[in-house]
């Protein structure tokens, strides 16, 4: 008897092999272990089936590998929007990103109902100095359009070698159709703290995100705002617009401010997902009273500091609702060099608090309002909830500040397009007038009873 085996044939009877030994190497709840497996073999079945017909019958020869590729972004798409297969090249790109030095524009971006937009331009980048604004729908980059683009398609189209020009169209309310921008890449060397001294020994730390270098930059603006002779009365840390980064480095700024106690914990389907970080009492830690600043800029690694210094009553939180992004994602290198970017769990704060698709509530209230603006010129923030296939959140559903919007976003809000002052003028900043003017008075009460004991 002639038997004819094709390739596809002998890796669907590897899977099934291998899902077998799987379902019969795991005693526990084995009935509903085969169950579930027998579903995912008609799964694997119609997969292998779709796979063959597309390479022996599509009317042009088509590459194997980018048909499986093009399934697995696929599958991954259906999951939430921070889950994201990686090619060799992607996964490259987020290396060096973390890093904090890379040839591109410097622009955060997200996908909002299958569009690459804007969260937000870096301050003193070329996407900065262009004008692009946050909520800026990028519908075409060097004449191709980026419908069905993911996020790290995008990226790898808008980084490239310093002095390259790459041209991106814009979408924006307003508009009546896309408008161009030539923009020229440059050395994206991103500085994640700034501070300054304001007057009565007022300190400010401002955090633009959180990559490797971000701890020892905290460290050394410390160092240098720090007067032995005059210490610190208070400080304000800014952590406005802040997409996040790396939670390891968003575990170790906490630290720097907490002497002991929980500063996040996360949970998965996984036993290794579970994971408690704790503050260590290094002895150095900042003691002074401390003001944090959020928006709905706020988002992931600064949301977990704010929630650790919240909840263990280090700081007064002053602003408007962060973003939500409650969820812990691992990178994982594959065989052929590429790698999924997997959301495995959910972290929560010292108090045991699921952020998902909610935020950090601040403590105080207070909106940024720039009167140099009409209300139609002021943009509208989106959140994790306004995602499509965003991980619902535990629980109801926080209500918004009052004065804003149900679909999450304050109208009052100026975010990116008032960047430009933030932490420069306090009498056009408010939230930042408001922190430093709580700080003041903080000083002023402890006196007074100082005062009255003596």
């Amino acid at each position: 008897m002639n038997v004819n085996v094709s390739k596809k044939g002998v890796l669907f009877l590897i899977l099934i092999i291998l899902v077998l030994f799987l379902a019969l190497s795991g005693v526990p709840r084995i009935d509903k272990a085969m169950c579930a497996d027998k579903d995912t073999y008609k799964n694997l079945k119609l997969f292998n089936q779709v796979l063959d017909m597309i390479e022996n019958d599509y009317v042009e020869e088509v590459d194997s590998k980018t048909v499986i590729e093009g399934a697995i972004k696929g599958m991954i798409k259906t999951l939430d929007p921070h889950s994201v297969y990686l090619t060799p090249e992607m996964y490259k790109d987020l290396s060096v990103s973390t890093k904090g030095v890379f040839g591109g524009l410097g622009i955060e971006i997200t996908l909002v109902d299958d569009i690459i937009t804007v969260v937000a331009p870096l301050e003193d980048t070329p996407a900065y100095r262009a004008g692009l604004k946050a909520g800026d729908q990028i519908v075409g980059i060097d004449g191709e359009s980026t419908k069905g683009f993911t996020i790290y398609d995008a990226v790898h189209k808008l980084r490239g070698t310093v002095g390259t020009t790459v041209t991106i169209s814009i979408m924006r309310e307003g508009f009546d159709q896309p408008k161009e921008y030539e923009i020229t890449r440059d050395k994206i060397k991103i500085q994640s703290v700034k501070n300054r001294v304001f007057e009565d020994g007022i300190g400010y730390i401002r955090l633009t995100n959180f990559q490797e270098t971000t701890t020892q930059e905290l460290e050394d603006a410390l160092d240098e705002i720090s007067i032995k002779d005059e210490p610190l009365k208070g400080m304000v840390l800014d952590m406005r617009n802040n997409p996040g980064g790396l939670l390891t480095q968003a575990v170790r700024v906490s630290d720097i401010f907490l002497s002991s106690g929980v500063i996040v914990s996360s949970k998965g389907r996984q036993d290794d997902s579970e994971k408690i970080f704790k503050a260590q009492d290094d002895g150095d830690e900042v003691t002074c009273p401390m003001v944090v600043l959020i928006n709905g800029g706020t988002a992931s690694a600064s949301e977990i500091v704010a929630g650790a210094l919240q909840d263990n009553g280090r700081a007064l939180i002053l602003g408007t609702q962060s973003f939500g992004k409650g969820s812990v994602q691992i990178v994982t290198p594959l065989s052929d060099g590429s790698a999924l970017k997997l959301t495995v769990a959910k972290y929560y704060t010292p108090s045991g608090t699921s952020i998902q698709a909610k935020g950090i509530a601040p403590d105080i209230v207070v909106e940024s309002v720039d009167h140099r603006l009409t209300a139609k010129e002021k943009i509208k923030r989106l959140r994790e909830k306004d995602l499509k296939n965003h991980i619902e959140g535990e629980g109801e559903t926080i209500e918004e500040p009052e004065g804003t919007p149900d679909e999450g976003g304050s109208t009052d809000e100026t975010d990116e397009i008032s960047e430009d002052i933030i932490g420069v003028d306090l009498e056009k900043d408010l939230q930042l007038k408001t922190a430093v003017d709580i700080l003041k008075s903080w000083q002023i009460l402890k006196k007074q009873g100082t005062d009255r004991a003596s």
